[in-house]
């Protein structure tokens, strides 16, 4: 299931509009019962409405009903891996939990992080 959420993950950030950064990524969310969403970043001029891709696929699970997501994949083009920003962090744990948190680079390096790892004083 892995292989499938890291290539749902870099087929999405193939849709990401960027103009500004020039940095598309791409993530996707994994069910309980197996179901895979995925989103891109979607920036925006004013930078503060840019929507980042871990939301995006989150936020498409929880409008199609889905409640229980147990892991997160994001894929960027960068040497070094990219984490979710402080926003995406939030949500993830509001909405996955602890989940694992897989990060990938065009190159095929990976790493795998609990959100409790990013996130050690979660708001709840």
């Amino acid at each position: 299931m892995t292989e499938k959420l890291l290539r749902a993950a870099r087929q999405a950030r193939k849709n990401a509009y960027a103009p500004y950064s020039q940095f598309q990524v791409g993530a996707a969310v994994l069910t309980k019962d197996g179901r895979i969403f995925s989103g891109c970043n979607v920036e925006n001029s004013t930078y503060g409405l840019t929507l980042c891709a871990e939301r995006v696929a989150i936020f498409k699970a929880i409008s199609e009903g889905y409640r229980q997501l147990i892991r997160v994949c994001i894929v960027a083009e960068s040497d070094k891996f990219t984490p979710p920003c402080g926003a995406c962090r939030q949500i993830i744990w509001e909405f996955c939990g602890d989940v694992p948190i897989l990060m990938a680079n065009l190159k095929g390096e990976r790493k795998t992080v609990s959100c409790a790892e990013l996130l050690p004083l979660p708001f709840e």
